[in-house]
């Protein structure tokens, strides 16, 4: 099938899967006259790259993972390991927008919201006031 449909397939914009390519994730066939043939396989890698990109993967894990995917030999425990330290960075990132939203809220409850000049989130975010509680 072509780019097109290979996208429509996998969720994926033409664009991202010819990166993929370029930076050998994939590797479709190519038709006599050129054109790109993506079958069932790069198809499934399409579709498994998307996945795992959701979940926030860099394009380095996706292509480790890959790999561990395509090594039926392969210890799950590197599989886990890397799991484990996405959902740690996910754990983190959590923690920061936490923080980020106790602040804004701290400082919006703390603004009158009229029309009156004063207003504590932008002293705030100009270094006049506290942005923490």
């Amino acid at each position: 099938m072509n780019i097109t449909r290979a996208g429509q397939e996998c969720g994926l914009p033409p664009k991202t899967i010819r990166y993929y390519e370029e930076i050998g994730l994939v590797t479709p066939d190519r038709q006599e006259n050129g054109y790109r043939d993506y079958r069932d396989g790069e198809i499934h890698k399409l579709r498994f790259l998307a996945r795992a990109r959701g979940l926030g993967f860099s394009i380095e894990e996706c292509r480790q993972l890959l790999a561990l995917y395509e090594d039926k030999h392969r210890a799950s425990s590197e599989v886990k390991a890397m799991a484990s330290a996405r959902i740690n960075a996910i754990d983190r990132k959590i923690a920061e927008l936490e923080s980020l939203k106790s602040m804004l809220s701290h400082l919006a409850a703390h603004c009158h919201g009229d029309n009156r000049p004063d207003c504590p989130i932008l002293e705030g975010l100009a270094g006049e006031g506290p942005l923490t509680q």
